[in-house]
């Protein structure tokens, strides 16, 4: 295992109080309640889409972005400030923990996450570095900053779920069919449960770290969980999700996969207070799949942006009433926001989800 030397950092402080937030409309809904307007925040909102975005990531890399936190809070707030979104997401990456705690794993343009050596067997699982706190001080840092800066605005933590981080591992980069994935999981199942155990934990170290900090609700995102069927969600998945979403108490928990209309049942049982649904069925149906008791986020197809005005209005005034016969709502699209999105589109989409009957 090839892994880089985290530079020594200051322990990280013990747990700021929380900021009173009770009456943002994003977390009004996440917990099942009516807020005055429907909230509404975009995945990928922090960057992506802007071109300030684009100047200020010039010349670094993601990996830098992420773990410098005057540039992670810059890169937060901007959507904010451009849009008028219900909530900010922290600038972050899936592999921001791994990378942190030492695993050789870059971010490259066009391709995405690469290990520079895959982990396949026991001994490599044994290989690899635990996460602390003190690993992902910039983060925390940046979150600090963050709280001064965004006013009543919700600031949401964000992590990769241990599947997505495993096939990661596993495959070395992105994989469209998880092939080696899907066959450790059969051929090596102690090899397998042991990875996502590590994961686990270095999961919720990175989500825990986030919530002391201050942070006001967290997204477990696993990217990849469509790949499975149910059967193998939940035999070799589910109670390590769960395990991670039952390490958090204190903020609202929000669990988001692609493809995942078939797992929305077993998702909902990992733990989460929010179900995130893509565009792929209808909102009040996914509620329903999800066990009919918890609030759901999302799901405007991100690709509808690039049509006329009335058809976006349309699909928004559609999915906004299927939200009303959820048990709460958090207006979203469906997976993120696509790079070549106009932004002006997203600031007129924010004003017309509020002009919505809740």
């Amino acid at each position: 295992m090839v892994v880089h030397t985290a530079p020594a950092t200051p322990a990280t402080p013990a747990a700021r109080p929380r900021r009173d937030l009770g009456s943002a409309p994003f977390l009004v809904a996440a917990r099942g309640g009516r807020p005055q307007r429907l909230p509404v925040w975009f995945m990928r909102q922090a960057g992506r889409s802007l071109p300030e975005y684009r100047a200020l990531r010039s010349g670094t890399g993601m990996l830098q972005a992420c773990l410098t936190p005057e540039l992670t809070t810059e890169i937060t707030l901007q959507p904010v400030r451009r849009h008028g979104v219900d909530a900010a997401i922290l600038f972050s990456d899936i592999v921001v923990p791994l990378f942190a705690a030492g695993v050789g794993v870059d971010i490259v343009a066009g391709t995405g996450p690469v290990v520079a050596e895959p982990v396949r067997t026991a001994a490599d699982v044994a290989r690899l570095p635990e996460l602390t706190e003190d690993h992902v001080t910039p983060v925390t840092d940046a979150i600090t900053l963050l709280l001064g800066e965004l006013g009543d605005t919700p600031l949401i933590g964000f992590a990769g779920a241990p599947f997505t981080l495993a096939s990661y591992l596993i495959e070395g980069g992105p994989s469209r069919n998880h092939e080696r994935t899907k066959a450790l999981m059969r051929s090596a199942p102690d090899v397998w449960h042991a990875l996502l155990g590590r994961l686990a934990d270095m999961t919720s170290t990175f989500l825990r770290a986030q919530i002391a900090a201050g942070v006001d609700a967290v997204q477990l995102f696993d990217s990849w969980a469509g790949a499975l069927s149910l059967r193998d969600y939940r035999t070799y998945v589910l109670p390590h999700s769960a395990r991670v979403l039952a390490a958090i108490t204190e903020v609202p928990r929000i669990h988001f996969g692609v493809g995942t209309g078939e797992l929305l049942g077993a998702m909902a049982e990992a733990g989460a207070d929010v179900v995130g649904v893509d565009w792929r069925i209808p909102l009040d149906d996914a509620a329903r799949r999800a066990g009919g008791t918890r609030p759901v986020q999302g799901n405007l197809d991100p690709a509808v942006l690039f049509a006329d005005p009335g058809s976006v209005e349309a699909e928004v005034v559609r999915i906004a009433a299927e939200g009303r016969r959820a048990p709460g709502h958090v207006f979203n699209l469906g997976h993120g926001v696509l790079p070549d999105t106009d932004p002006d589109v997203l600031t007129r989409l924010v004003d017309l989800v509020h002009r919505q009957p809740v």
